[in-house]
């Protein structure tokens, strides 16, 4: 692992050259004046021109790196889900500060598929890997505090640019010959972070893709920033030439050009058990069940640790994980077998499970736009082989699942919280949250926007929380911005309202969601919600949902009709030597008079029974138990829930218009 290069201010040389080149400073030479950085104008179009100017770093490719780590995007003091900060994604992490308690709860699974817990004694973060401390060293180039670049945007894009010059002189003398943009290819390499060939110039690939077609778009702080198009050209033997690893890609599942890695989760006895083995089970799902599910998490760990957890045989594991300073991707199982991610094993048995490196309990960290760049690549390519659709029903957050049975609700997880942006990454996937409709309905989708959208949010731990960008909006008992939070009798059984705390899901619809309106009172909108009426604030000049079109479920007769967090089979379906799991209805009933957007008609009725190491203990084990009861998927509250089609109907929802 290569260490990070620690540089004095006074090593901060830099000279402005014909073609945006910056030259190899030579002994002795003057110390650039950062002053003329650091002062002026807060602009920040302005500023990345001044940063350019002092530094000798191209104006485009300074505005591509900030680009593809923060949208230019100045956070305040909120750390990114890896410790970066500000425009220029700085790093700066405290090993101590990044221990994973929610990610020691993710033991979503084991042999009893239902929500064990996992091991608990998390290994630690190494504190020397190489670009998580770039933040001191830039302060230390402009001659400014590790404080103020943190804070102020203004210093936070001259460090990056005194960084970036730094690398420069470091990685000048590649020999490739390379000018202009061009010849900036390592350096950018380097400032990814990447220990690995591949992710590094995946990562130059991204930059250089964006300074070629150009980009324009307002903050979150409101300042237009733009990148004109021009010609760039990756210089790969320039990145070749640094010498980073090659990283393993046999058996990976991956769109070439990603630079994934291989790193298998163990598949392995840990004790005299038959059950005591690890950490995912064998299937053949190419085969057998259908992937229907591909699950967005986040890690609650570094990427270190996240790493050391999922080759833990007494653990469990996942599909991938995906870095956040740069969006590198390691595959862990093969898709056919089934991981223990989810908390419920009816979606383990369907589904993908995607591990971002991140923080949402910590509050207000944010995620880069490199990984929200490579997952959305890797969701392309694996909803494409395996015939996910891509909508919010079924790229899922782990927040979306529900409880298997009634007592696992309230222990269920929630990330990967309010600050992954729902509606830019669809945006990514090519199918954004919009209306599928021009006129009015009432099936809605909601929509509020990210940027800009701000809802409460409280009890961040020592970080305030983030509250000018979030992912949903809230839903009140009545019409009214000072009436209580609505109820989830799944989380709350006293019947006490949701709370705004970070982690407190009850009341929130997220972006992507589908609900029909029942009732209009002014700017707000009555929405059918785990069995009530809830409202949600849509005003028409600044609507937070759009008109969708789709079909509804209501109850089949007169009585309240069930409602399940899994559709296992009837009990009819179990052979003599596998169990009959059973189907618990959840606390939660759909009532006569109203209904609920039906997500999915097409669902698989079974379970896989896998119980020992090997298969090779049990009868029949490793075994898919297909049942002839139906079941839909259906919008129901923050999470989804089934209902047996049986004991439902299923309407036009435009038509409850006429």
């Amino acid at each position: 692992m290569r260490s990070t290069h620690k540089l004095g201010a006074a090593a901060a040389v830099v000279t402005l050259l014909t073609g945006g080149m910056a030259a190899l400073s030579a002994p002795g030479a003057a110390a650039a004046d950062w002053s003329r950085c650091l002062d002026g104008t807060t602009d920040r179009q302005a500023v990345f021109a001044r940063a350019a100017t002092v530094s000798g770093v191209p104006e485009s490719v300074l505005l591509g790196v900030s680009f593809m780590q923060s949208r230019w995007d100045d956070h305040g003091t909120s750390p990114s889900t890896s410790g970066g900060y500000g425009p220029m994604h700085l790093t700066q992490v405290d090993a101590s500060a990044v221990a994973d308690p929610h990610l020691q709860g993710k033991g979503e699974s084991a042999h009893a598929h239902e929500g064990d817990a996992g091991t608990s004694d998390s290994p630690g973060v190494d504190p020397a890997v190489d670009g998580l401390f770039t933040l001191d060293e830039a302060a230390g180039l402009v001659g400014s505090t590790p404080a103020r670049l943190r804070a102020d945007d203004v210093a936070n894009i001259c460090g990056g640019a005194a960084l970036l010059a730094s690398y420069q002189r470091d990685l000048g003398s590649d020999g490739s010959g390379a000018t202009g943009v061009a010849g900036w290819s390592a350096a950018v390499a380097k400032y990814s972070g990447a220990a690995d060939e591949a992710s590094a110039l995946r990562f130059v690939e991204q930059v250089f893709t964006v300074i070629r077609e150009g980009r324009s778009r307002v903050t979150n702080d409101g300042q237009r920033v733009t990148l004109e198009a021009a010609p760039a050209r990756v210089d790969r033997e320039a990145v070749a030439s640094m010498g980073l690893a090659v990283a393993s890609t046999e058996g990976v599942d991956c769109p070439v050009g990603l630079g994934c890695e291989s790193i298998p989760a163990p598949y392995e006895k840990y004790g005299d058990s038959p059950g005591a083995y690890g950490n995912h089970d064998l299937a053949d799902r190419r085969a057998d069940m259908d992937i229907d599910y591909i699950v967005i998490h986040d890690t609650e760990a570094s990427w270190n640790t996240t790493l050391q957890l999922v080759q833990r045989p007494n653990y469990l594991a996942w599909n991938y994980s995906l870095r956040s300073r740069d969006g590198h991707i390691a595959q862990h199982l093969d898709s056919s077998d089934v991981g223990w991610h989810a908390g419920n094993w009816y979606v383990n048995m369907h589904s993908i499970g995607l591990e971002h490196e991140g923080f949402a309990a910590q509050g207000a960290s944010w995620y880069t736009e490199s990984m929200y760049q490579t997952s959305s690549a890797l969701v392309r390519h694996l909803a494409a082989k395996y015939d996910v659709p891509l909508d919010r029903a079924h790229i899922i957050g782990h927040d979306q699942i529900p409880g298997h049975v009634p007592s696992r609700v309230p222990a269920m997880h929630w990330d990967p919280g309010p600050y992954w942006d729902w509606e830019h990454y669809f945006d990514l996937l090519g199918a954004p949250i919009a209306a599928d409709r021009t006129s009015r309905s009432d099936v809605v989708t909601v929509a509020p926007g990210y940027d800009g959208n701000s809802q409460p949010v409280t009890s961040c731990g020592t970080t305030p929380c983030q509250t000018d960008a979030t992912n949903f909006v809230y839903l009140h008992q009545a019409p009214d911005a000072s009436a209580p939070l609505v109820n989830d009798p799944g989380m709350k059984p006293n019947g006490a309202p949701a709370t705004t705390s970070v982690s407190d899901i009850g009341a929130r619809a997220a972006a992507g969601s589908k609900f029909l309106v029942a009732q209009r009172s002014g700017d707000w909108l009555g929405v059918w919600w785990l069995g009530k009426i809830a409202w949600l604030y849509s005003p028409k000049d600044d609507p937070r949902v759009v008109p969708s079109d789709g079909e509804v479920v209501v109850p089949a007769g007169t009585a309240e009709v069930p409602v399940y967090g899994r559709a296992y089979p009837e009990s009819s379906a179990y052979p003599a030597a596998i169990p009959d799991q059973g189907v618990a209805p959840l606390q939660y009933t759909l009532k006569p008079g109203q209904a609920y957007v039906l997500a999915d008609d097409d669902l698989e009725t079974d379970y896989y029974y896998a119980k020992t190491f090997e298969c090779a203990f049990v009868a029949m084990d490793c075994t898919q138990v297909v049942g002839e009861d139906e079941y839909y998927q259906i919008w129901f509250g923050h999470r989804y829930a089934y209902v047996r089609a049986a004991d439902v109907r299923v309407e036009d929802g435009i038509a409850k218009l006429l």
